[in-house]
């Protein structure tokens, strides 16, 4: 058997699929697709692989199939499976939620800031599946524990970054839409504000991303493209406020960190990103009051300066593309108020 697998969420990357790849041997005999699944893939259940092939996670030859469909030699079959966190319970907390859009296969949220997505080590509650886990349960109290987790995250944001992310009600949306967050089919556009005038009104950023070599925590961009994934950011500029651009993100790929390792290579840091040295003052004057000024800016916006304005996609049941796009968190916009009346001011001094 020749077996290839294509890790979505690998280092790098904010899926929350792997795609794994099958070729089945010459001399398979014929058997059930679920059965033959069940013996080929380590920790899975006749039961958990019947819902999946049900819902779509499952293709043979590009098209799916019955849990009763018989492989034969040479069939390609693609899995899209569920890559765990690190937490094995979700608990159900009454989390604030904004959330903009609602129906029975997709939800929408405006994330705000502080917020992690989803359980791990070190913050097991309030974060916002537990309050889209309660949320559901409003909505039916029988519903599996074990359900959301796994079918309800398809891709994730950082916990300071603000705005839109969308998540999965049932298996057949999920796998919709993990479908097209692996195709790199969905529309994301972000606003950061970033240290240094960039010269360029547009531009287009390709390096591969992996984590730092040094500093495991982080992550690094690779232009000869040796190591790490391939990664690709649009941006353009929306503003500039002399020591600070505010510029409009657009991605073509979803790794992690990806805007703000891809902005830290070209020289322009995100504003107040403690993780990659933008919460030091790396453009501007010497002099004590626009010192001053530039921490009263990271008062205001005391996180990095990163938000998810628009997000747009295929929708699972109407197969219709939807967009939808959020006001820019209010910190942002606070900081970037203080910056136009720093620059106004200064003018008209000189």
């Amino acid at each position: 058997m020749n077996v290839d697998v294509n890790i979505v969420k690998e280092e790098g990357s904010d899926e929350m699929y792997e795609r794994k790849t099958f070729t089945v041997d010459r001399g398979q005999e014929p058997v059930r697709i679920d059965k033959w699944v069940q013996n080929h893939v380590e920790g899975s259940t006749r039961n958990k692989i019947q819902q999946g092939i049900e819902a779509g996670f499952l293709t043979v030859n590009g098209k799916i199939v019955k849990s009763n469909y018989k492989i034969k030699p040479g069939d390609d079959i693609v899995l899209m499976t569920f890559i765990n966190p690190d937490y094995t319970i979700l608990k159900a907390e009454p989390v604030p939620l904004n959330i903009v859009y609602e129906d029975d296969d997709v939800l929408v949220i405006n994330k705000q800031a502080n917020m992690v997505v989803h359980p791990g080590v070190g913050n097991f509650s309030g974060t916002l599946l537990n309050g889209v886990f309660y949320h559901l349960l409003q909505q039916n109290p029988n519903i599996d524990e074990d359900t959301l987790p796994r079918f309800g995250l398809v891709h994730r944001i950082d916990k300071n970054t603000t705005g839109l992310i969308v998540l999965a009600k049932n298996a057949y949306a999920a796998a919709y839409l993990s479908k097209q967050f692996f195709n790199h089919t969905v529309s994301r556009k972000y606003v950061a504000v970033v240290w240094g005038n960039v010269e360029e009104d547009n531009g287009t950023i390709n390096a591969h991303i992996a984590r730092h070599q040094q500093f495991r925590k982080m992550f690094a961009a690779y232009p000869d493209g040796e190591i790490g994934k391939h990664a690709i950011t649009h941006y353009s500029v929306l503003e500039r406020l002399n020591y600070v651009t505010v510029v409009e993100c657009v991605l073509e790929t979803g790794r992690t960190h990806q805007i703000r390792v891809h902005m830290k290579h070209i020289g322009h840091t995100l504003f107040n990103d403690w993780e990659y040295g933008g919460e030091k003052i790396l453009k501007g004057t010497i002099y004590t009051k626009y010192k001053q000024f530039v921490e009263n800016c990271f008062e205001v916006c005391p996180r990095c300066a990163l938000h998810a304005k628009t997000l747009g996609f295929v929708h699972p049941r109407t197969e219709q593309f939807i967009s939808f796009n959020s006001e820019l968190a209010e910190d942002m916009q606070q900081m970037i108020a203080k910056w136009r009346g720093y620059i106004g001011s200064n003018t008209k001094n000189q």
